[in-house]
């Protein structure tokens, strides 16, 4: 019955399993390499991850809550006192949240409206925002910016063959966020937005995972944190999406079969490679994080400023 779904709707599935794929943010278990590994939860006593230890005298806000519904929500920060960064400070929590598409049940939308959020900026396709629409806490704005500007997930999909065909696919992706016009053109928006909008605020595309965490990889980086500590962060979307790894897996495999869900398992989750190829390009073409800002996104000062100063910086 399988072989006669994927021979008479050959089209549908590929737009399926690319739906699934690059918008998950989960891993596929039992397929191929473990290069994806989750790791722990980041312990409140790490000073990676900003612990209090360090003799601050600031008050900790708490942690981001966890979601049920809402699994790859989290603050930009981290947890305890915000990731680390030069001069013992650390970055500032809650003032900037991540997550996967934004559908809460009731108990975490109350949770959500309890955080004060003033804006949620969606970062999917338009068609994407149409079929699964935001629901929004009470007194947040909603706007939607088009990080891809095209149908990326079903492009990807249809030129994949093999798992090393999507790892590949991944690292372009990520390039792509530092190489192309319109990406560069929409995180600038994106980053500008968040600078001028007082109050705290979320991000997110669909899974959370790789334009969002993009974008939490670049303003981790603008308040100073090292690139050790913005991979953890970036990796633990593997460890947050985990509990919809069962739903994810049969939907694939029900649609595609298991060799093809082994050729999109690397599109499931994040891998260090994803992150990595676009931090080269950036290295290669602006040398800096500054430099990417403001000379391939076209940020000024006072708005670079701005992002420093909220981040804590």
């Amino acid at each position: 019955m399988q072989s006669t779904v994927i021979r008479n709707s050959k089209r549908s599935c590929v737009r399926f399993a690319a739906a699934i794929a690059v918008t998950s943010g989960v891993v596929l278990a039992g397929f191929g390499p473990a290069q994806a590994v989750p790791f722990a939860l980041p312990d409140l006593g790490s000073s990676a991850f900003g612990s209090s230890g360090f003799g601050s005298s600031d008050e900790v806000v708490a942690d981001a809550p966890r979601l049920a519904s809402v699994d790859n929500f989290r603050d930009v920060a981290g947890v305890g006192s915000g990731y680390s960064l030069s001069g013992g400070k650390h970055m500032n929590k809650g003032v900037v949240y991540r997550s996967n598409v934004l559908r809460p049940n009731e108990a975490d939308l109350a949770t959500l409206a309890a955080l004060g959020l003033s804006a949620v900026y969606d970062l999917r396709t338009p068609d994407a925002v149409a079929e699964d629409p935001d629901i929004l806490p009470a007194g947040a704005r909603y706007t939607n910016i088009d990080i891809f500007g095209r149908d990326l997930e079903t492009e990807g999909a249809q030129s994949i063959r093999s798992a090393a065909d999507a790892r590949a696919f991944m690292e372009s992706m990520n390039r792509g966020f530092v190489g192309n016009e319109h990406e560069r053109g929409a995180f600038a928006q994106l980053f500008t937005e968040l600078a001028n909008t007082p109050g705290p605020v979320l991000f997110h595309c669909n899974s959370g995972k790789d334009r969002t965490g993009w974008a939490a990889a670049i303003l981790q980086g603008i308040a100073g944190a090292d690139r050790a500590t913005i991979m953890q962060d970036y990796m633990l979307t593997n460890e947050y999406s985990a509990e919809t790894i069962k739903k994810k897996n049969e939907k694939l495999l029900a649609a595609v079969g298991a060799e093809r869900a082994a050729w999109y398992a690397p599109m499931m989750g994040v891998e260090k490679s994803y992150l990595e190829a676009g931090f080269a390009a950036l290295d290669a073409e602006y040398g800096t994080v500054d430099n990417y800002l403001t000379e391939g996104l076209g940020l000024d000062a006072d708005i670079i400023a701005r992002l420093k100063s909220k981040l804590g910086a």
